[in-house]
């Protein structure tokens, strides 16, 4: 299996996340709320359980590491802030002037997050996990993320 490392693999996610990002961006230009309401929905589901499936699995080691601890805490205090952005944005009328207020904070908050992760974060623990590590979380991530997109579709 190609990718198999963990850092490949959420990387390949954080891809993926930016792909939606542009379609719904042309959905918004092309004003087909129906659309942008489908790619938000699955974007709520994709980053939900991409999100669970990180932190059982890689921010879960780092977490044991006492070097990578603090970069850990400080991602899983991100994807909280992001999970509370999806929440308000649930609470407003759907692409209304305050909903794409919010949503764009919560892309601006998104992307910083996902890049601090590949320039800062990935490179630091990939000098403190052995190559066995990074497969063996890869292998785990893949596991779990089915489960988690299961459980994040059955709660949207």
């Amino acid at each position: 299996m190609a990718d198999t490392k963990i850092f490949d693999r959420l990387k390949q996610d954080h891809d993926t996340h930016r792909q939606l990002f542009a379609k719904m961006a042309d959905a918004e230009r092309e004003k087909n709320e129906d659309r942008l309401e489908k790619l938000f929905e699955q974007f709520k589901v994709e980053v939900t359980a991409h999100a669970a499936a990180e932190e059982e699995t890689l921010y879960a080691t780092m977490l044991a590491q006492p070097d990578l601890r603090e970069d850990a805490q400080h991602s899983v205090s991100e994807h909280k802030e992001i999970d509370d952005y999806l929440e308000e944005l649930d609470a407003l009328k759907f692409n209304g002037e305050a909903w794409r207020r919010k949503f764009a904070e919560m892309k601006k908050r998104y992307l910083h997050h996902i890049d601090e992760e590949e320039e800062e974060m990935f490179p630091d623990a990939a000098k403190e996990l052995t190559a066995q590590d990074e497969e063996r979380l890869g292998k785990l991530f893949a596991k779990r993320k089915p489960a988690e997109l299961e459980r994040a579709q059955a709660e949207d």
